[in-house]
């Protein structure tokens, strides 16, 4: 069945990203770090994808799902910005360059006129996410090679940036270079999860560490806080140490999900979330700068205590009503079925696995997947072994019957990929059983596993539930003196085009819709 705990982290960050955006509150980046989440989740998956496929197929796959609903927003955006005036801007991007390629391939930050921040200052994501794509085939195996000595590289890169001063000519590539630094820890500790080396960690080992960088995080910050507070966005040394310490706890331990099936509303909005999360992510900025003129034109612009509730429903509203008009683009991407609502009847319940073989002599024990590997044995046949004895041959490479070779990448419905679970070295593999387009039969959901590497038992890895996209933000971002926000002051050398890093700052409610900010509300 799908790791919901990991769709309840996803839906989590999203939601978080729409309300710190909304209200700017810099304690939800402490709380949450959405985008160390977020980036680990993506690893984990990208991983487990390049055990089964060529580098190749998993980058142009992760494109593919990544870039058309880029190209609507593009589509809508750039035709608008221009009409508004972008020609006549003075500063900043120049509209007909080689830049506007960017909104075709984001190797650099898609440019865009003053009036429409709110569109394009959250496209660092979009370029951060490709870039660990496609630096992942060499990652993994750099990872593969050194273990965990990987993970903090990114981290000593950025004590390496800030005594030597260092950066790159380009703005856009210095941008690149600081985020890959600030949450390519994150990437990698998904490396780690999706092969189990987190899981077979003790206790005591991740909660040492992660106290450790926690409080390193904290006393960084506390330093070196900007103008907005304590937000870690403002900080790229605390954001990657605290991110990584949230992200070992995150997904170290697996707790049990079973109460999410029992409330449907809960539940279907988690399916919804994950479904749709590239679009989300693309509008919701849209739909906060647009909120001010709508509520003002609906006289429910100065409600006192109640003005809070009404801008995050009304944000959410419109995010909604891009996701209705726009979010089947997500479903094409993923070479599926498009529908207007993803969540309904998208994921199905697990199938009961094929029945065990009768065991024909000697002692049933369990090995941890509900599995007696003797009575296995005895039903081989010539030719065969106990691990693919009565399993399908396609089920004994790891795949379901909806991931065959030759078929997309992503199964058709729900919007999700769940790789096949790969046994950890010296875990005896089980049966696969029989999956649908989503679900299959996690190690810790069989009787007698627990799940969790205690003691000297080898535990298989975790299987990755979706990590398409993923709900972005949290990250370096853009001073904004002319929106009327707070300044954040970019770190290193100032770049010629554009600050490093612009993503986490609430949305600007200014000349986009030719509405009035909410300060002072």
């Amino acid at each position: 069945m799908r790791n919901r705990y990991l769709d309840l982290l996803r839906a989590a960050a999203i939601v978080r990203v729409i309300v710190y955006h909304l209200f700017g509150w810099p304690w939800l980046s402490i709380l949450l770090p959405a985008m160390g989440i977020m980036f680990a989740l993506a690893g984990s998956l990208t991983a487990a994808s390049l055990d089964r496929r060529s580098a190749g197929d998993v980058i142009t796959s992760r494109l593919r799902r990544l870039l058309p609903p880029l190209w609507a927003l593009a589509i809508i955006a750039v035709p608008a910005m221009l009409y508004l005036g972008w020609t006549n801007e003075d500063g900043g991007d120049e509209p007909w360059s080689w830049k506007l390629g960017l909104w075709i391939l984001p190797i650099g930050d898609p440019p865009g006129s003053e009036r429409g921040i709110d569109v394009w200052e959250p496209l660092w994501y979009v370029r951060a996410y490709l870039w660990f794509v496609v630096l992942s085939p060499l990652m993994y195996l750099a990872y593969k090679k050194i273990g965990w000595a990987a993970v903090p590289a990114p981290i000593i890169l950025i004590a390496f940036l800030d005594k030597s001063g260092f950066s790159l000519p380009f703005g856009r590539a210095d941008a690149a270079m600081w985020d890959f630094a600030t949450y390519g820890a994150c990437w990698i500790a998904g490396f780690a999860h999706h092969d189990g080396r987190l899981a077979r960690l003790r206790p005591v080992v991740v909660l040492g560490m992660s106290t450790v960088m926690g409080c390193a995080a904290l006393y960084w910050l506390r330093g070196h806080a900007g103008e907005g507070g304590y937000d870690l966005n403002d900080v790229s040394e605390s954001q990657a140490l605290w991110s990584l310490a949230f992200v070992l706890l995150a997904l170290r331990w697996q707790p049990d999900m079973s109460w999410l099936a029992k409330n449907r509303v809960l539940d279907g909005a988690v399916d919804f979330l994950n479904a749709r999360a590239v679009t989300i992510y693309l509008w919701h900025n849209i739909a906060i700068a647009a909120i001010w003129p709508v509520l003002t034109l609906l006289a429910l612009d100065d409600l006192d205590i109640l003005d809070g509730p009404v801008d995050l429903v009304a944000s959410m509203a419109l995010t909604m009503l891009a996701v209705l008009a726009l979010g089947w683009v997500e479903d094409v991407a993923a070479r599926r079925r498009p529908a207007l609502w993803p969540a309904a009847g998208r994921r199905k319940a697990a199938a009961d696995p094929p029945p065990d073989p009768a065991p024909r002599s000697g002692r049933t024990r369990s090995n941890g997947f509900g599995v007696e590997p003797a009575s296995v044995a005895a039903a081989a046949g010539p030719g065969r072994d106990a691990e693919t004895a009565g399993t399908p041959r396609a089920h004994r490479r790891g795949y379901a019957p909806a991931q065959a070779a030759g078929e997309p990448d992503l199964p058709a419905g729900g919007g999700f990929e769940s790789p096949p679970v790969v046994p950890a070295r010296g875990v005896p593999s089980a049966p696969a059983g029989y999956r649908d387009e989503q679900d299959q039969v996690a190690p810790w959901s069989a009787p007698g596993g627990n799940g969790y590497g205690t003691g000297r038992q080898p535990v298989a890895p975790y299987p990755e539930a979706a990590v398409s996209f993923g709900p972005p933000e949290d990250g370096p971002r853009l001073r904004r003196q002319d929106a009327g926000h707070p300044d954040i002051t970019p770190r290193g050398p100032a770049a010629p085009e554009q600050s490093r890093g612009h993503d986490d700052e609430p949305a600007a409610a200014t000349s986009w819709f030719g509405g009035d900010s909410d300060e002072g509300r």
